[in-house]
């Protein structure tokens, strides 16, 4: 079976790849079916957006659609910024501004547990849909720690390594990956399905 990976961002592609390797699949970029989509996000939930993305995706392409949304949820927030992680601070804001925020928002607050959060939905072309879901737990900083990563990273910190996100080699990180998890959950589901079987 193809399918089409329904993003541009190479790093979500491998991991793509790598998860589902071992199936009957081929992992296919936008580049290589010629479709280019611009996806108004307008959910209220990461699974929503996941789907509006694949579903459309699905549609350009004639093909079985890949998408995922993911962020930050924040207990002592409400599960804020959430499906608004990417514009917590207002459109076209860093990932500086964001973080900033988030810090400020949380200023004197004792609760700091968070998590990353991702859905994953496969849209097929007659209109099955199939979900799955990954979180990794840390708590909110104080303040920034590390150069690396992106995103929320430098204010996360991951109790199982003692560092921020921002302080974890790629490797690291993504042994810990939200995605990952939520992909890993995916093929479980569509081998249990009968959607994809082992090479």
């Amino acid at each position: 079976m193809n399918i089409l990976a329904a993003t541009t961002n190479p790093g979500k592609i491998r991991e793509i790849t790598e998860i589902l390797a071992g199936l009957e699949v081929a992992i296919l970029t936008p580049k290589e079916t010629n479709v280019v989509l611009d996806v108004e996000e307008d959910g209220s939930s990461f699974a929503e957006n996941a789907a509006i993305k694949a579903r459309a995706w699905c549609a350009a392409s004639g093909l079985p659609a890949l998408a995922d949304d993911s962020g930050l949820c924040v207990d002592a927030l409400g599960g804020r910024p959430g499906v608004r992680s990417a514009r917590f601070a207002g459109q076209g804001a860093s990932d500086e501004d964001n973080y900033l925020l988030l810090l400020e928002s949380m200023s004197g607050e004792k609760d700091r547990r968070a998590r990353f959060v991702c859905a994953v939905a496969l849209a097929f072309p007659g209109g099955d849909i199939v979900f799955a879901e990954g979180s990794y737990e840390g708590r909110i900083l104080e303040e920034p720690v590390g150069e690396g990563g992106f995103g929320y990273d430098p204010v996360f910190f991951d109790p199982a390594s003692g560092k921020s996100f921002a302080q974890l080699t790629p490797q690291e990180k993504n042994e810990r990956s939200h995605r990952k998890k939520a992909l890993v959950e995916l093929k479980r589901k569509l081998l249990q399905s009968g959607y994809l079987t082992q090479a």
